[in-house]
């Protein structure tokens, strides 16, 4: 069978070079072209130094040719903007922004301030969690890939709320992040005195990607989930710490057979259940490049309250990695092709 050819829009940035080294070693897939209206006709090693032997060269937008997939790693508000020229290009789409992944209308002005451009089009992208929307992604033309956020929370908590076993109203979740999760682009908070050594809530409430969480769990039905931010000193990396109240007494035991039940022959989730050494639960340390999702929990003996911890590597299972499960998935190949990498350990 012939190799899958797929282009990059937007390469330039983290993401778009986490693309390229999955793609690179991917046994399915050539590259075709990568995109940087500001490197254009530059090397790729020229802004991802960990990619030194590839001769590639970026090019613009307007070079495109066409190809049998693109992945968008375009600026939120980009890929909707360009969406009519692009979608041309290809028959398939995986776009990584946040443009496509609300299906609401409503929701999208109420949590992104702006109505949407195109709200026609919100419906048309199947959301990009596998472990949630397999089914539909085997005969997607495009998906939009989920939040980093959003990913690791939702996967923490997703058996709890589809089996309904917690009280809907009293969810709680914090995730501490990486730099990296803010993207290539320099800010006032990314300089490196105002960084480095921090532990700075930088979204205590209002974060867009709860729209993704409630869309993805709650769906219609009445229910809030309460989310906060923390942005700490290390460059990659969530780990999702959520609380959770359970409406019926189930000890440690039961609520393993749940998650058992429904991440159990899924291929890049790990159930973490030590009780004793250093690696009980979930650290985001030894996920460093690989595609995993670690879950863990414990349950609050003087209450009802359950703490399920979940930790991503945020440019991976939160972005490019989950982005390569689901090109997987589209084409038909086995979901772990170019993704088996473990993670490092020490790190």
């Amino acid at each position: 069978m012939s190799a899958i050819r797929a282009s990059i829009v937007g390469g330039s940035g983290y993401v778009g070079g986490e693309l390229l080294r999955l793609l690179a070693s991917h046994p399915r897939v050539e590259i075709g072209q990568v995109t940087s209206e500001s490197h254009a006709g530059q090397r790729v090693s020229r802004c991802h130094p960990n990619l030194r032997r590839m001769e590639l060269d970026f090019c613009s937008i307007a070079d495109l040719k066409p190809c049998d997939l693109l992945f968008l790693c375009l600026p939120h508000g980009q890929a909707v903007d360009r969406f009519d020229s692009i979608k041309e290009l290809a028959p398939r789409l995986v776009d990584l922004s946040a443009d496509f992944r609300l299906k609401d209308h409503a929701a999208y002005q109420r949590w992104y301030g702006r109505p949407h451009p195109r709200p026609e089009l919100l419906g048309s992208f199947v959301y990009g969690i596998p472990e949630l929307r397999r089914s539909e992604m085997r005969s997607a033309r495009w998906i939009s890939s989920a939040g980093c956020n959003a990913t690791a929370v939702i996967l923490g908590l997703y058996p709890l709320f589809k089996h309904d076993l917690i009280d809907r109203a009293r969810t709680v979740a914090e995730v501490k992040v990486g730099s990296s999760e803010g993207g290539k682009a320099s800010s006032p908070a990314s300089h490196h005195p105002e960084r480095s050594r921090c532990t700075r809530s930088y979204k205590p409430s209002g974060h867009r990607h709860i729209a993704e969480m409630v869309q993805e769990l709650v769906g219609e039905e009445p229910a809030q989930i309460h989310f906060s931010a923390t942005a700490i000193d290390t460059v990659r990396g969530i780990l999702a710490t959520s609380h959770v109240f359970l409406k019926q007494c189930l000890d440690e035991k039961d609520v393993w057979k749940i998650y058992r039940q429904e991440y159990g022959k899924e291929p890049f989730i790990r159930i973490v259940k030590d009780r004793d050494g250093l690696y009980q639960f979930p650290d985001p340390k030894w996920l460093a490049g690989s595609n995993f999702c670690d879950i863990g929990f414990e349950r609050d003996r003087g209450s009802d309250r359950l703490v399920v911890l979940s930790a991503i590597d945020n440019l991976m299972k939160g972005s490019a990695g989950q982005a390569v499960q689901a090109f997987n998935i589209m084409n038909g190949f086995p979901e772990i092709t170019g993704l088996e990498f473990p993670g490092l350990h020490p790190a």
